[in-house]
């Protein structure tokens, strides 16, 4: 069995590395009350695609910072009884995909909606104005400035809206919504359920945002952490802030999320990934408390998993 960074056994005893802010249950919710303020409000514009068992809208929102946010939503045919959801989360710097990827869900009848990321790929805004670097990354963006300011918080708040706003539909029944994802998309799901707690169903694909000290540690700070040492390189060289740094980080660090959740949870995980490397992940699945099932894949790395598309599907269709 390849071996990355730990054996399996080690893994599934591993609890994280990267330090916990003594304040980080205050911090959140302070964050969600801000989120709440805004209500579950939202525009629908129909969208450019014809199906014959539902319809299709680009559905906007204010999220926190007075940032417009847009995620793609497909309503099923009206059945007259409510009806499970959806959400899901794209993978880092990309967008909420073609509406063809949404289909198979809406057919089987759930209302389907799909984020898109603040300054990512797709139409959501991002307003956001922050001291330091901001050319490099979104982990980053917000690091030299207040905590609050950090850009992953604005996004996680997002995505617990957006669940909000679905749970709010009057033909959605709102104890049966799940969330999934792959890479970001994994983490936005762990932070989805962790931050909206009636979330009934998560599957989180190999994970990103977990653990940046273990990252770190391994040495595998390239690809999508990458932007971790820029930060180093330009803002501390000496690393004479390098517990603070992380200490900070761990706002936005989804294994510190993970004890929040209660929903019901799919994971997935190859041990041959370095980009989010196999520890990192199993730093937030070993401390979530719910209902939990991990699938491991010895001989995969960050890449399409065989035969977990229809393993979610089916995962998802117990809703």
């Amino acid at each position: 069995m390849p071996v990355l960074d730990m054996s399996l056994q080690e893994l599934f005893s591993y609890k994280g590395t990267n330090p916990r802010p003594e304040d980080f249950d205050d911090y959140w919710t302070k964050a969600l009350s801000e989120m709440k303020s805004l209500g579950t409000g939202y525009t629908l514009e129909p969208a450019d695609i014809t199906i014959p068992f539902g319809t299709c809208y680009s559905l906007f929102f204010t999220g926190v910072g007075g940032a417009q946010v847009h995620a793609k939503l497909v309503k099923p045919a009206k059945t007259g009884s409510k009806h499970p959801a959806l959400i899901t989360f794209h993978g880092y710097k990309s967008a909420s995909g073609d509406w063809f990827d949404k289909l198979p869900y809406a057919a089987a009848g759930f209302t389907v909606a799909s984020l898109d990321c603040r300054g990512q790929g797709g139409k959501s805004e991002d307003c956001s104005s922050v001291l330091g670097n901001t050319d490099s990354g979104h982990i980053i963006r917000g690091l030299s400035d207040s905590p609050e300011k950090l850009l992953y918080r604005q996004i996680f708040l997002d995505t617990a809206q957006l669940a909000s706003i679905i749970m709010a539909m009057e033909d959605v029944d709102e104890s049966r919504v799940g969330v999934t994802g792959a890479s970001q998309g994994g983490a936005l799901s762990i932070a989805c359920a962790a931050l909206e707690p009636r979330v009934a169903r998560v599957a989180s694909v190999y994970p990103f945002l977990s653990d940046y000290k273990r990252v770190w540690d391994i040495d595998l700070i390239h690809q999508a952490y990458a932007e971790l040492k820029t930060y180093f390189r330009k803002y501390d060289p000496t690393h004479e802030r390098e517990h603070e740094i992380f200490e900070r980080l761990g706002y936005i660090d989804v294994q510190n999320l993970s004890p929040r959740i209660k929903a019901k949870v799919l994971f997935a995980v190859g041990l041959a990934d370095d980009v989010c490397p196999p520890s990192s992940q199993f730093a937030a699945y070993n401390k979530i408390r719910s209902e939990k099932e991990i699938v491991v894949y010895p001989d995969f790395g960050h890449e399409y998993l065989d035969g977990l598309a229809d393993r979610i599907f089916k995962f998802m269709m117990g809703l």
